[in-house]
């Protein structure tokens, strides 16, 4: 008896035992409740291109779950859900209301993955007490969720609002010089073009930020408010610059103002009223060729550029022209009157003169020892820019006058002054030409010659009024003209006497 009711005691024990366990596993299986120390955490290894083409955000803090009702986890879990997607984004360009737009994230394509957790959380209702009981005490400890961006759909929101701005150009700085010589900038303009994808990339560090702080608190007021109301939003929405690449203008106002073109430094004016109207026309389109013409610093000017693109875009005239110490009809004629001028204008800007000669016979529009002759393939003009700075030429033709002017850098207190002196009188040669009119053993005055000329031509230059230095620049000599006699034929003397090397230029007697 004693063996039967210690066995029957035994048999209870363990019924009440098992009975009470089971009543355990049952109650543990059956909480409502999510595992003490659960998080949902929006996190991926890395930032990576998903296949799908979209982005994985990451490390974002964690979000406890553990203690809450399934429902009140799976509201939680949609309740930020729709925070996330209806977070304000706004982009602004300026800080004009005109020139900003806002957006949620859901708009710019940005899309939650919970559905994971949200089944893990709905599987502790599933299955049998056991299956329940063993899924509860293996549930993992973090959940995971993602937050997605469609590269896509962000771009196109932000080139729909912005994408004009591609479409601009930049504008160089322009420099004009007006009718009364006063110089005028135009500053330069960069143009702009979106960078979409530092935008991209800064919204979702942003985000990513925001939720950091945010996220495990709940999303401060961003789900109550209307993202088009810009009063709210300026207290909720993350606020992002609009990301803009620089495209420069390839001349800026800082460059072309280095260049020094500040002010009209020298003009110089001839007349060419009384010329025929071939050599007024060769004066003007040389002069037309000549206008703008831009000198670098230390650069040479040469003449001879002048007249070959003359020729090749106006083509020259007939006029007078100098031709072996005598006025004949010529192509050409005129074109010593530009760079005579030009000559002046520089000697006057105090740059240093390269090549240069004189006519052979003196010119009416100028002083002696002032002109400079050109003959092609045998003279030119030229001079170097020594201002430092460029040196813009501007040509001006009106009422049968020349005006040339320099345009650069020049001290205001620095002024040059030319004069020129004859030193020597040659005394006009005699020619004798045979003529059927004039009788034997005669002699006839045909013309009267004219004395030729030793110039000396001198620089001053006087700074604040006062002398500094006194230069002589050329020592030039202009030919005399013969007094030609007719002789009866056969005269010893017959012929030209002294006949020298012919050379083209053009020019006016005096």
């Amino acid at each position: 008896m004693k063996k039967l009711h210690l066995t029957l005691i035994i048999a209870a024990a363990l019924v009440l035992a098992g009975s009470a366990g089971w009543g355990f596993l049952w109650m543990y299986a059956s909480r409502d409740s999510v595992p003490e120390g659960v998080t949902l955490i929006a996190h991926d290894p890395e930032t990576t291109k998903a296949s799908d083409g979209k982005l994985i955000l990451r490390n974002t803090a964690d979000l406890h779950l553990g203690g809450l009702s399934i429902e009140e986890a799976l509201l939680e879990l949609d309740s930020r859900k729709d925070d996330v997607l209806k977070l304000p984004l706004r982009i602004q360009a300026n800080e004009s209301e005109m020139q900003q737009r806002v957006w949620t994230l859901e708009e710019l394509g940005v899309v939650v993955y919970l559905e994971e957790a949200k089944q893990a959380i709905q599987q502790l209702r599933l299955g049998s007490v056991w299956e329940r009981t063993r899924y509860r005490w293996h549930f993992p400890k973090e959940l995971t969720g993602q937050l997605r961006w469609d590269k896509d759909i962000f771009m196109s929101k932000i080139r729909g609002q912005w994408g004009w701005l591609d479409a601009n150009e930049p504008a160089d700085a322009e420099r004009m010089i007006t009718d009364d010589d006063k110089v005028v900038y135009t500053p330069h303009s960069n143009a702009y073009r979106l960078d979409t994808g530092k935008l991209f990339g800064q919204s979702m560090q942003a985000v990513e930020e925001l939720l950091n702080r945010q996220w495990a608190d709940g999303l401060k007021n961003s789900g109550d408010q209307d993202p088009k109301n810009n009063e709210e939003v300026s207290r909720t929405a993350i606020t992002l610059p609009l990301a803009l690449r620089e495209i420069s203008a390839n001349v800026t106002l800082a460059r072309l103002q280095s260049e020094g073109i500040e002010r009209k430094i020298m003009s110089f004016t001839t007349d060419f009223s009384s010329s025929s109207a071939g050599r007024a026309y060769n004066v003007t389109m040389t002069a037309k060729t000549l206008n703008n013409w831009d000198l670098a610093p230390g650069e040479i000017f040469d003449y001879n550029k002048v007249i070959a693109l003359t020729r090749e875009h106006y083509g020259y005239r007939e006029a007078p022209v100098i031709l072996n110490g005598e006025l004949v009809p010529g192509i050409g004629g005129g074109i010593c009157q530009v760079s005579s001028t030009l000559y002046n204008a520089a000697l006057l800007a105090g740059l240093d003169m390269v090549e240069r000669r004189n006519h052979s016979l003196p010119v009416s529009y100028l002083p002696k020892g002032q002109d400079a002759t050109f003959a092609e393939g045998a003279i030119n003009f030229r001079f170097k820019n020594t201002t430092g700075k460029h040196v813009i030429i501007r040509t001006v033709v009106s009422g049968g006058k020349l005006t040339i002017k320099l345009f650069g850098t020049m001290p205001g207190n620095i002024n040059y002054t030319i004069d020129s002196k004859t030193v020597k009188v040659i005394d006009p040669p005699v020619k004798e030409i045979t003529s059927k009119t004039v009788p034997s053993g005669g002699r006839l005055l045909l013309s009267s010659g004219k004395s030729g000329y030793i110039v000396e031509t001198y620089r001053t230059k006087t700074k604040d009024g006062k002398t500094v230095s006194r230069e002589r620049v050329s020592r030039d000599t202009y030919r005399a003209q013969p007094t030609v006699y007719g002789v009866a034929e056969g005269n010893p003397n017959d012929g030209e006497i002294g006949k020298g090397k012919q050379l083209l230029e053009d020019g006016v007697a005096e």
